[in-house]
């Protein structure tokens, strides 16, 4: 088990940024200690309209004691709320109510909100203070931690952004007990990719044997007490953050990250980003890495088939959802971590072991997403 109330993410370039990672079953004192020896003269919260209930209701009364002006900014769901057209209408509100340069943005909400609001802050009047309220599995586990903020333009998705770290990342775990079955998959793919990628024995061990656990429940994975899910996600979450500790800015290490996102980039891109949650095609992506892990880097077979048994006790997708080889290969032309025209992978030598930039020969891509069909669909 991870003992501590709170991980902290120090970057060793700048050990003044260090900032607190924290759990809590509501708005407790967990999330109260962070704002005991901090003034901020406005606050903001930035939220979807679609989670006024859940969501923005109970963190209001939580900042209320504070005796803060708060503004809040409900915006539309999904993933063109954060294009950059809609930046100016969403500044000048936020300037109006009197931003300064001693205000907090809060984002409270899922992986877009905690996306729009991180580069708001990072923006206004050059940089102001910043706190991640997660509401979903994905968002606690991978994209509230590490400092990656950004918008859409009409060229693609996340081009214009930054590295900002959050003061601050509460995960509050009863946003968790209402997500639906398809938002618990974004987020178990994220926790299955970092047991894959830590060296830490334990934290893999630790999830197979609740994922074996939860199989015996009715409701699977999301039916588990909040004690022993609060404990898996602590875990998965000290892995993300030993990468962002010791690579903010994806010169290196970080870059392992990426692992099953390639495929699942140019599944996304084949259907638009429609239809298939961004954990669903990750999932499948990660069978396709494992299996060229195998065959390009040596990932011994026994580890490989150990993966999939945990990915199988999470109730993950592992098939190929009918796509074919060719296309998810044309798409992949245009992945970013592509260099000099040469598609890049990141596989795994051994579970643990992640190497990146890996060329991939499209004989191999071919032959793994052919064994991925014929054993799983």
């Amino acid at each position: 088990m991870i003992d501590q109330e709170a991980l902290t993410i120090v970057l060793p370039e700048r050990p003044e940024r260090r900032y607190e990672i924290r759990f809590g079953e509501g708005f407790d004192q967990n999330f109260a200690d962070f704002f005991s020896h901090r003034r901020f003269s406005k606050i903001f919260v930035i939220t979807e309209e679609a989670l006024r209930d859940l969501v923005y209701e109970p963190l209001h009364a939580a900042l209320k004691p504070l005796h803060a002006h708060i503004h809040t900014v409900f915006r539309p769901s999904g993933e063109s709320s954060k294009h950059i057209s809609h930046l100016e209408a969403l500044f000048d509100d936020l300037i109006r109510s009197g931003a300064d340069r001693s205000s907090l943005v809060i984002a409270a909400g899922g992986g877009v909100v905690g996306d729009l609001a991180g580069f708001v802050a990072s923006t206004l009047l050059r940089g102001v203070a910043f706190v991640q309220v997660p509401s979903t599995l994905l968002a606690m586990v991978d994209s509230s931690v590490g400092g990656k903020v950004a918008v859409n333009v009409n060229t693609g998705k996340n081009m214009i952004g930054a590295f900002y770290q959050p003061e601050f990342v509460y995960g509050n775990l009863h946003y968790l007990i209402t997500l639906p079955a398809r938002e618990w998959i974004c987020g178990l793919a994220e926790m299955a990719k970092h047991a894959f990628l830590t060296d830490r024995t334990e934290i893999f061990d630790r999830l197979l044997e609740t994922a074996r656990q939860a199989m015996t429940h009715e409701g699977g994975f999301r039916s588990l007490p909040l004690s022993i899910l609060k404990d898996r996600i602590k875990e998965s979450v000290s892995v993300k953050a030993a990468v962002v500790a010791a690579d903010e800015t994806e010169m290196g290490l970080r870059a392992s990250l990426n692992l099953g996102h390639t495929t699942a980039h140019a599944i996304e891109s084949l259907l638009q980003y429609k239809g298939m949650t961004h954990g669903e095609a990750v999932s499948r992506g990660l069978v396709t890495a494992l299996l060229l892990s195998r065959d390009l880097e040596g990932l011994p077979a026994e580890e490989c088939e150990a993966m999939f048994e945990l990915m199988k006790g999470l109730e993950l997708p592992l098939d190929t959802a009918g796509f074919e080889a060719t296309d998810l290969l044309e798409h992949m032309k245009f992945d970013k971590k592509n260099e000099a025209g040469t598609i890049r992978f990141v596989l795994l030598k051994r579970r643990g072991e992640p190497v990146w930039g890996v060329p991939l020969p499209a004989e191999a891509f071919h032959r793994a997403w052919a064994e991925q069909r014929s054993r799983f669909g």
